[in-house]
């Protein structure tokens, strides 16, 4: 495996979904380094503006059958491929979502082996892990079968079996899975409150929030990282052209207790399937667009073990969770986000 001070040749790659919270950050991170050209992917191209700039773009929508024949004329000569892009709205329109986010992976695969590419970084996510243990750390062997009653777990549960099918036809190229927590940074601040509010909450209000009372279920327990982080394990896994699955996340694990210290208050234990109707009545009224398959996510999936992208990679988060989190709620709090990008735009 090769350090980055042992490159000296030029490496092309290519990040698919560019211009959003991860591609952002990744964008950010590739350009600190010398020798690499950029190629972004988005469906709508960012303005040139950092961390923009310097970038070739192509304007491809992966929901789109043609988008294969596409990707792979970009893909060729690429060094690596990294595939970032996903839909998490609209939450009442599943099949439009997989369109982007299962066929669309499935057409990256392919325009991957079409193109002959040595690499590709998946994000995959901790959703997409079945149900597991809270109390204890589970490594990237853990089963991926996702939560049934999740979306967006079981559209990452099946890029996990879309991925198996991948290495085990084309063991030639390194395939990377990245399987992060809860991902935050100030640019995406908007974009995540309009995606998860909606438009009747008042974003500003709710970054401001600091209240003497949180009521959660004690089963919600999370784990958070910065955008920044993580775009710099996937460019470790690059640098060092390492496969496999890797777990990221930083410390301290978000329990109620932790989150409630953030927010300036105690935390007062609620019945789930209190908190679970009422997402769910919500969001069938259109009045919030969170379905309730994210509390099973938080309340379900299991506690992740950074230890092997510490050990592989060398990755240590530069940003606790707690940081990472109180930069996103101030930054929804003064409607940071990011005007270059039509996605992170406030």
């Amino acid at each position: 495996m090769a350090d980055a001070t042992n490159q000296t040749a030029s490496r092309r790659i290519v990040v698919v979904g560019g211009s959003g919270n991860l591609g952002a950050a990744l964008m950010r991170r590739l350009a600190s380094e010398p020798g690499v050209s950029r190629v972004g992917i988005s469906r709508r191209e960012p303005s040139s503006a950092p961390p923009f700039d310097g970038a070739e773009w192509r304007s491809i929508d992966v929901s789109t059958p043609s988008a294969t024949a596409d990707l792979a004329e970009t893909f060729h000569g690429a060094d690596a491929v990294v595939h970032l892009a996903w839909k998490l709205q609209p939450s009442h329109d599943v099949p439009l979502m997989r369109a982007t986010n299962v066929a669309g992976t499935a057409r990256v695969l392919d325009a991957a082996a079409l193109a002959g590419v040595p690499q590709v970084v998946v994000a995959s996510s901790v959703g997409a892990y079945s149900p597991g243990p809270k109390h204890r750390r589970v490594d990237e062997g853990w089963p991926t079968g996702g939560l049934p009653t999740s979306h967006y777990a079981t559209h990452k549960a099946m890029n996990e079996r879309a991925m198996d099918a991948f290495e085990a036809a084309h063991p030639e190229v390194v395939l990377t899975r990245i399987r992060p927590g809860l991902v935050f940074q100030a640019d995406a601040a908007q974009e995540v409150a309009r995606l998860f509010l909606g438009p009747l909450v008042p974003h500003r209000l709710i970054g401001r929030l600091r209240t003497p009372i949180l009521p959660l279920p004690s089963t919600v327990v999370s784990q958070v990282v910065h955008a920044d982080d993580v775009a710099d394990g996937i460019w470790r896994s690059i640098d060092r052209t390492a496969g496999g699955a890797f777990n990221l996340a930083a410390e301290p694990v978000m329990t109620p207790d932790v989150l409630a210290s953030l927010l300036g208050g105690r935390t007062v234990p609620i019945r789930r399937s209190v908190v679970r109707a009422l997402i769910w009545l919500t969001w069938k009224a259109r009045l919030q667009p969170t379905d309730p398959g994210w509390l099973d996510i938080a309340t379900s999936v299991p506690v992740m073990s950074t230890e092997r992208a510490r050990s592989v990679l060398g990755w240590e988060p530069t940003v606790s969770a707690q940081d990472a989190l109180r930069e996103f709620l101030d930054a929804m709090a003064h409607g940071t986000g990011h005007p270059a990008s039509a996605s992170l735009a406030p």
